[in-house]
């Protein structure tokens, strides 16, 4: 049975009374907040969804929830929904359970889901039907009678193709038509309506994790963060065996940056769930890296969940001190007297390492990458490339005052993107494009920058070499990648451009790293293989001489193997993560002017080693500078944190 709320059925209080309620809720809190427990560097909140709101009805059924829940995780505020499925909570109990947070010194907003329920696949509400348009818009009136602020789950796209659809689509793509669609939907059944009702309302909608084709379903990353008042992070990874979206474990740093960028000061935070994970260090993970990303808030999805007992999983590195180390925080648990580890102490203990570490940090920095609205391409390149130890920072602006910029497939939306390029270059900037952004240029005026085309051919590699600018010698040192690779094959004019880092088989050689030197700058090519996981298989060295050639201004370098994250922020802080499920070293050199390399965790100091490198014997070539560098060891699924001092 369909619920319909009706607008006649709604009361809207006097102005009096709301504001002295208000005022009641306000004091209650900062009374309460005295004693209430806080994170330094953000506000944690949790998610409560409708269905767990009616469940509060029932006596003693909030308290007891509140009580396991605060003890095991500091909550500083919660999400009350209203809506989700079609199921809605009624007035009386939404207030009854907002004066129960208020008198715990817990900020309270409200929060909707406009998924239509009743399906086996997810699936929306129909936005061209009457009826669905009604009931939107009478419950955005309702919880904005209640709530100061509120936020929107991340259903707030279309999935349908009902005949409505396809006769109101008429000549357009799915795409437009639903961008226009749900952009009308925002302001005209969302937004106005609510402000109409209290026009000091903050409105935020949040945004999921699968940003790449969020404009198939009518997210619009350009006009809504516009339309409403601010927008919040999907940072929910989860396992990348388990999910089929591409999803890797760096992206719930990277998409946090990313949303900063669209923007700016109104991205609220960044959003975690438990599912999709076969181990409790891919949760801590999540809210690590979201962490990292230094966001205001970060919201634990959701109540019921956090009740749960927290399954460790089957983890080979269980009795080893890894940074998530579950055995100490479950004997911590229960000498407080907890019975089992919950997803809230779960949440908590990693959270908590988080906070110690983020006041040490600076303002997140990375290699400029440009990534057009509405665009796609290479899909979530930029995740696997953070995954390899490359940090990003990705905007939907051209980044024209970055020295090195970074520039994938997504880039060719932009119909004056080969006039950007050549604007770097004779500027004395590199730029770093793919092969995907090549292969879709090549024939709209890159020729004129390097002649150098993707071909339909492939290469199956298991080797690795370097030109003497990079490492050691033309063909000296040979890397054995751990499988081949099928790459594409680029064509290229000898002696004009030349291979920094090719792969071979069989005795030839293929571009991993091309570069070609125009204007006043240098173009490099970065292949990219056929499936984006094949990064993981380039040897530590490859993935090194990469590292250099984007990051020639870091304060430090660091050659890892692949799932070695590197984190960086503008203070010389920096953070090594390990994805790994075995222990690995991780050799940290430092950049120019510095001399030291300090564990911020322990205070200790890194020692310095230096290594000769032997170069290619050939007249008129210098010999190559001794490498210095700092071995960090790291344990299972953990990080630690660095800083270059001088």
């Amino acid at each position: 049975m369909r619920f319909r709320i009706s607008a006649k059925r709604i009361m809207k209080p006097t102005t009096l009374l709301r504001h002295l309620a208000l005022a009641c809720l306000a004091f209650a809190a900062c009374c309460s907040r005295l004693t209430a427990g806080h994170y330094q560097n953000f506000d944690v909140s949790v998610y409560i969804p409708v269905q767990v709101v009616r469940e509060f009805a029932k006596p003693g059924v909030l308290e007891e929830q509140w009580k396991a829940i605060s003890e095991q995780a500091k909550v500083d505020k919660v999400y009350i929904e209203t809506t989700r499925g079609r199921v809605t909570a009624d007035a009386e109990l939404i207030e009854k359970v907002k004066a129960f947070f208020v008198s715990h010194g817990v900020k309270i907003a409200g929060g909707m889901t406009f998924e239509a329920g009743g399906a086996a696949v997810i699936q929306s509400y129909c936005y061209t039907d009457p009826k669905d348009r009604e009931f939107v818009k009478n419950i955005v009136e309702f919880t904005a009678h209640h709530f100061e602020e509120i936020i929107l789950d991340d259903f707030f796209f279309v999935t349908t193709k009902f005949p409505s659809d396809i006769a109101a689509k008429g000549s357009k793509s799915w795409t437009e038509f639903r961008l226009q669609e749900m952009d009308d939907v925002a302001q005209n059944l969302l937004v106005g309506p609510a402000k109409a009702i209290n026009p000091h309302l903050k409105f935020v909608i949040k945004f999921p994790n699968w940003y790449e084709h969020f404009q198939g379903m009518g997210f619009d990353l350009d006009k809504e963060p516009k339309i409403f008042d601010g927008i919040y992070t999907g940072t929910e990874t989860r396992d990348p065996i388990t999910t089929d979206q591409h999803l890797q474990q760096y992206e719930s740093y990277q998409i946090v940056r990313f949303f900063d960028n669209i923007a700016p000061g109104r991205n609220g935070g960044g959003w975690v769930d438990t599912y999709g994970i076969r181990y409790i260090d891919r949760y801590a993970e999540q809210l690590w890296n979201t962490a990292f990303a230094k966001p205001h808030e970060i919201t634990l999805f959701q109540w019921s969940d956090m009740l749960r007992p927290a399954i460790a999983g089957e983890r080979p590195w269980a009795n080893q001190a890894t940074s998530y180390n579950y055995n100490e925080i479950e004997s911590a648990l229960k000498k407080r007297g907890a019975k089992d580890v919950i997803w809230a102490g779960a949440a908590g203990a990693s959270l908590e390492q988080a906070d110690r570490v983020l006041s040490q940090l600076g303002q997140p920095v990375g290699v400029k990458s440009y990534k057009p609205y509405q665009s796609k391409g290479e899909d979530f390149l930029h995740n696997f490339l953070g995954n390899i130890g490359i940090p990003i920072d990705l905007s939907p602006e051209f980044p024209k005052d970055a020295s090195v910029i970074l520039l994938t497939e997504s880039a060719k939306y932009d119909p004056d993107i080969v006039a950007k390029i050549k604007g770097q270059l004779d500027a004395g900037k590199n730029v770093v494009i793919t092969t995907g952004l090549l292969k879709a240029i090549q024939d709209k005026g890159s020729q004129d920058i390097v002649e150098a085309t993707v071909t339909d051919q492939k290469a199956l590699i298991n080797g690795y070499g370097f030109n003497w600018g990079i490492k050691a010698g033309w063909g000296v040192n040979l890397q054995s990648g751990q499988h081949p690779i099928l790459i594409p094959e680029v064509n290229f004019l000898t002696n004009d451009a030349w291979m920094e880092v090719r792969g071979e088989t069989q005795g030839n050689g293929f571009p991993i790293l091309l570069s070609d030197r125009y204007s006043k700058g240098i173009l490099y090519v970065l292949t990219i293989p056929d499936d984006p996981r094949d990064l993981y298989e380039l040897p530590r060295e490859v993935l090194s001489a990469i590292k250099d050639i984007l990051l020639p201004d870091s304060p430090i370098h660091v050659n890892a193997e692949a799932h070695v994250a590197l984190f960086a922020y503008d203070n010389a802080t920096f953070v090594v993560e390990s994805y790994l499920d075995g222990e690995t070293d991780a050799r940290v050199s430092l950049g120019t002017g510095y001399t030291k390399l300090r564990n911020v965790l322990t205070g200790e100091i890194v020692p310095i080693q230096s290594e000769k490198i032997k170069g290619f014997d050939f007249p008129g070539f210098p010999p190559l500078p001794p490498r210095e560098f700092g071995v960090v060891h790291l344990l299972p699924h953990s990080f630690a944190v660095l800083r270059a001092e001088k």
